[in-house]
């Protein structure tokens, strides 16, 4: 790998987030809150430094552009800037009182759309919430992502960036061109938060909370300004405009921008996957009311609303919470724990291990079947009448069991840590799929990470950052060979 290639890419990373460490010093003036203004102005300065100092230092700022740049530099590129992007965003924390690693865990939870906080108050000013749904809003679709749309020195290499930044089953575009891709993905994120942003305003919600839950729900991430979630806003409304654009965040950018540009909603029910989200999430959703009615005896339509709402929260990973679900029966939480594993479509701003992989990973095992019974049959995955290429089919089994891997382990680990089963499976799969709040007691809905001891924080940033990049950028970084670098 070379190093001014390297140098180049995380520099400009590191130049352009202290551009947008600038945004909520708009709204600590607007608000007049002027102590909260300095933070930002501070980390800002500090990302403009790091970033020319790393791009002088290998003279990367002669490069005019990475159009050779190699896949392999390209993960790195893409991993350390998460990396990087996460560890300049908690500078803020810091001066609002947060400890190095609390500071460090929010920013990750938020830049990774995870949600989960350590937050035990909620007495800051409004920039400092603003910034926690920025980051997020930014995460939702990919920091890189923004950066090939914006960027000219990333209109060629941009192609070996996206598709790291936002691996899948297939590598799908919408445009020729892949700068083009990012722009018209980012118009349709834009359009729809400004959408959702005047539905809730509409439905009564304050302006600064409306736009905050809007950048928290396009992005699939979680964050409210309200200590108690949407269950704080107490208005059904606001609970049903959530739940429809967190279940639009876990539909594929790239197919919602096909069905506009055709006006036509009927092509997302043409796709595959899309029907197979759909179905599973009224499936489960049914289940869930089914026990909810059971069980704990609510009203009917609450129960419909209500299981709804977080099995689209948990399946998206936006970790919102319509409902304490930490007071359901037991049935109720295991079968929300099994939709912990489901995930959105591929492309959206959801996380988990996606509906696409789930049905490459099925239909794998139905053509191994087939072939134990007929020997010499020919069997072909297909998704969308398309040929699944058997490379891609392996890949993504390889994927599926490095996800469950990793889970198993981080799990077991937490479980001993936290001395505590149902902290380590909840918390492993929560942070793994960046779906925030865990089935615990302690982690769910309306709890925190605070109390949790410092190494488990340090497992669920690690696990928030590779479940965000879905693995593959580092599970490359375990080859030796990645690590050669050149001048």
């Amino acid at each position: 790998m070379r190093l001014n290639y390297l140098a180049n890419g995380i520099g400009m990373t590191m130049i352009y987030t202290g551009l947008v460490l600038l945004v909520p010093v708009a709204v600590g003036l607007c608000y007049q809150e002027f102590n909260s203004i300095l933070p930002f102005i501070i980390s800002s300065f500090i990302s403009f430094i790091l970033g020319f100092l790393v791009r002088k230092c290998q003279n990367a700022s002669n490069l005019e552009n990475m159009n050779d740049i190699k896949k392999g530099e390209a993960l790195f590129i893409v991993a350390l800037s998460w990396i990087v992007f996460s560890g300049l965003g908690c500078i803020p924390y810091l001066f609002f009182g947060l400890t190095p690693v609390n500071a460090i865990f929010e920013s990750v939870s938020g830049i990774t759309t995870t949600g989960a906080t350590i937050l035990t108050h909620f007495d800051y000013p409004h920039s400092f919430f603003f910034w926690r749904s920025f980051t997020q809003w930014l995460g939702g679709l990919g920091i890189i992502v923004l950066f090939i749309a914006i960027l000219p020195q990333f209109a060629v290499a941009g192609r070996q960036m996206f598709f790291a930044e936002t691996p899948g089953p297939t590598e799908d575009k919408i445009t020729p061109r892949i700068k083009n891709t990012a722009s018209a993905l980012w118009k349709v994120y834009l359009g729809l938060t400004l959408i959702e942003v005047a539905f809730l305003i509409w439905a009564g919600m304050p302006k600064f909370d409306a736009i905050c839950n809007s950048l928290s729900t396009l992005s699939a991430g979680g964050f409210s300004p309200h200590p108690e979630s949407i269950i704080g806003y107490g208005s059904n409304s606001i609970t049903w405009i959530v739940l429809v654009f967190m279940f639009i965040a876990g539909v594929s950018f790239n197919l919602q921008y096909k069905a506009l540009i055709n006006k036509n909603p009927l092509i997302l029910f043409k796709n595959e996957e899309f029907r197979v989200y759909f179905v599973m999430v009224l499936i489960m959703s049914t289940l869930i009311a089914i026990s909810l009615f059971i069980h704990n005896g609510f009203a009917f339509v609450d129960n419909i609303r209500n299981a709804l709402f977080q099995v689209i929260s948990v399946t998206t990973s936006s970790g919102f919470a319509s409902v304490d679900f930490e007071r359901w029966n037991y049935t109720s939480k295991m079968l929300l724990f099994i939709v912990m594993f489901m995930g959105a479509c591929a492309s959206s701003a959801g996380g988990g291990i996606k509906i696409a992989r789930w049905l490459v990973v099925f239909k794998s095992m139905k053509s191994e079947i087939v072939k134990i019974l007929h020997t010499n049959a020919i069997v072909n995955i297909k998704i969308d009448d398309k040929t699944v290429p058997s490379e891609t089919s392996r890949q993504i089994v390889v994927f599926v069991f490095f996800y469950f891997l990793i889970f198993g382990v981080t799990a077991v680990l937490l479980s001993i840590i936290e001395q505590n089963s149902a902290i380590g499976l909840g918390s492993a799969i929560s942070s793994l799929g960046n779906i925030g709040p865990g089935v615990a007691t302690l982690t769910g809905p309306l709890g925190n990470y605070e109390h949790l001891h410092e190494s488990s924080k340090i497992i669920f940033i690690i696990n928030m950052l590779v479940g965000r990049l879905e693995l593959i950028p580092f599970m490359v970084m375990l080859n030796k060979d990645f690590w050669r670098f050149k001048d």
